[in-house]
This record gives structure tokens, C-alpha cells and sequence, in this order.
């Protein structure tokens, strides 16, 4: 594996946990998350991103609610 491979850069963390949300990720790229040396980043922005949509639904029911 390369260094470039082993890195996991923002953008890529980004699109692979949106596509893993929606459950339209290629085979290809999951191999390329699971290989690319860590799964910590992806488990801190899989948290973060709960907990933010979580936050975001809060949010628009109480906007709203009568």
C-alpha cells in the first residue's frame, strides 16, 4: 500500500460516511476504507455526524412545532 492510500483524506471521509448513510457505496470504495490503515476516523465522524443529524432533527421539530 502507498502512503497516499493509507491516508484518509477529509473530503474522502466525508463522501465515504454520506454514502455509507444512504447504503450506495461501492464494494470498491468500502475496500479502499477498510484498507486505508484506520478505522478511527471513521468511527469519530460517524459519531459526529449522529450526533449532529440528531441535533438537526431536534432542531427542526421544535421549529416547527406549534
Amino acid at each position: 500500500m502507498t502512503d497516499k492510500a493509507k491516508k484518509t483524506g477529509l473530503k474522502r471521509l466525508i463522501v465515504s460516511l454520506l454514502a455509507g448513510l444512504v447504503g450506495v457505496q461501492s464494494d470498491k470504495n468500502r475496500q479502499e476504507d477498510f484498507g486505508s490503515g484506520s478505522i478511527w476516523p471513521f468511527i469519530i465522524g460517524g459519531i459526529l455526524f449522529t450526533i449532529l443529524f440528531v441535533l438537526g432533527l431536534i432542531m427542526l421539530v421544535r421549529f416547527l412545532a406549534p
